[in-house]
């Protein structure tokens, strides 16, 4: 059973929620509280869970359960992870220990890109007018 909040009982378990090994692997990466703030309300455990379960399940902010953080607390944190930089690097161990389970280097050694994302011209130039201007 996971924690409860506002003297709730314990909640049974999303399936988007993280185990234990789980965390162990991600917290190393997700900043810790800064000294003299206010204490945390919720665990990091927790504020994950809840933007997993909305990642995961494609679901709006607000649609996140009431047995979880309240959601704007876990898209503060979201939000705050995405502009400082955390997620990247995080991702990046992820993905290299996904690859090394599988056997592959942990650094991918191709890449590739597809040719409709660069707008040409009739003439086969990039151009750097907008649309409307070159008719």
């Amino acid at each position: 059973m996971l924690p409860s909040y506002s003297g709730m009982e314990p909640r049974k378990p999303y399936p988007t929620d993280l185990s234990v090994a789980q965390l162990s692997i991600l917290e190393p990466f997700v900043p810790s509280a800064r000294a003299g703030g206010r204490p945390e309300a919720y665990s990091k455990r927790e504020i994950l869970n809840g933007i997993f379960y909305v990642v995961r399940g494609g679901v709006a902010w607000r649609m996140l359960p009431h047995d979880l953080p309240p959601h704007g607390i876990v898209y503060h944190y979201f939000r705050q992870w995405r502009l400082d930089g955390t997620w990247p690097p995080l991702h990046d161990v992820l993905r290299g220990d996904l690859r090394v389970f599988e056997g592959r280097n942990r650094q991918p050694s191709a890449a590739s890109m597809d040719s409709q994302s660069v707008k040409m011209t009739d003439r086969g130039r990039v151009s750097d007018r907008p649309r409307h201007e070159r008719l």
